[in-house]
C-alpha cells in the first residue's frame, strides 16, 4: 500500500487542516505521546491552540507485549478491550497495571518535567495520535479527560482501523480521521518515514512549544486567564 503521509509533520499539518472549524474556540490540543506528540504540534499550530501531553500505557499480555488488553492513563483511569482482561486472572492483572503506573510516573517526569496535567475543566480538548489500531490507548485517555472535567472531547488521528474508529465514536464527542482502511494491519504502513520515537524528540517538540507560545499553562492558571473559578 502507499504511504498516504510523509512523515508525522505532514500528517500533523493535514489533521490541523481537517480541524480548522475548532480555529478561534480555544481548544487544549493533548498529545498522546510519544509518537503523536509531532502530530499534536502541528495542529496546535494550525489552530494556534494551546497544547500539553496526557501519558497513556498499553497494558500488554504477559506472553505478548506486542499485544495489549486495555490501557491505563496518569489519572489512574483504566480501559478494558472487551473480554480481553477476562483471559488473565485477576492478580496477573494487577501487576502488569503496577508496572504500568511506574512507566507512567517515569513519562510524566521526563516528558513533562513532572509538572501537572494542565486544567481540562469546562475546556474542549482535542486527543491526537499518529494512528489508532485497537484504540486501548485512546479510550483510558478519553476516559481521563471525562475524569478531569473536559467539557467536550475530540478524537483526532491521520489514520484509524475502522474498529476503532467505531467504538471511539460511542465514548468521545467526535472522532476526526483522515484515514479509515477497510484492511488495517498497521499505523506505520501509511508513513513513508516511520520510526519509533525517542523520548529526547519529544523533549525537544515541547521545548519548541513552549518558545512559541503554545505550551499549556499549569493547572489553575487557564482559570485565573479565562475567568473561571
Amino acid at each position: 500500500m502507499t504511504a498516504m503521509f510523509e512523515n508525522r509533520t505532514d500528517a500533523g499539518r493535514q489533521l490541523g487542516a481537517a480541524l480548522s472549524q475548532h480555529q478561534g474556540s480555544q481548544p487544549l490540543v493533548l498529545a498522546i505521546p510519544r509518537g503523536g506528540v509531532e502530530v499534536a504540534y502541528q495542529v496546535a499550530i494550525g489552530l494556534a491552540a494551546d497544547l500539553s501531553l496526557v501519558v497513556v500505557r498499553k497494558l500488554p499480555f504477559p506472553d505478548n507485549p506486542e499485544a495489549g488488553f486495555g490501557a491505563l492513563a496518569e489519572d489512574g483511569s483504566l480501559y478494558f478491550l472487551p473480554g480481553a482482561n477476562q483471559r488473565l486472572p485477576p492478580s496477573v492483572i494487577l501487576g502488569i497495571v503496577q508496572e504500568q503506573q511506574a512507566e507512567v510516573a517515569r513519562r510524566v517526569e521526563v516528558l513533562r518535567g513532572g509538572d501537572p496535567l494542565p486544567e481540562l475543566r469546562r475546556r474542549h480538548v482535542i486527543l491526537v495520535d499518529d494512528g489508532i489500531a485497537m484504540g486501548s490507548t485512546t479510550q483510558a485517555a478519553v476516559k481521563c479527560c471525562r475524569s478531569l472535567g473536559a467539557s467536550r472531547v475530540t478524537v483526532a488521528a491521520p489514520v484509524a482501523s475502522p474498529g476503532a474508529r467505531t467504538s471511539l465514536e460511542a465514548s468521545a464527542d467526535e472522532v476526526v480521521v483522515l484515514l479509515c482502511p477497510s484492511f488495517f494491519r498497521a499505523v506505520a504502513e501509511f508513513y513513508r518515514d516511520w520510526y519509533d520515537v525517542p523520548d529526547q524528540e519529544v523533549i525537544g517538540i515541547m521545548a519548541d512549544a513552549r518558545q512559541s507560545g503554545l505550551l499549556a499553562q499549569e493547572k489553575g492558571d487557564h482559570d485565573e486567564r479565562t475567568g473561571h473559578r
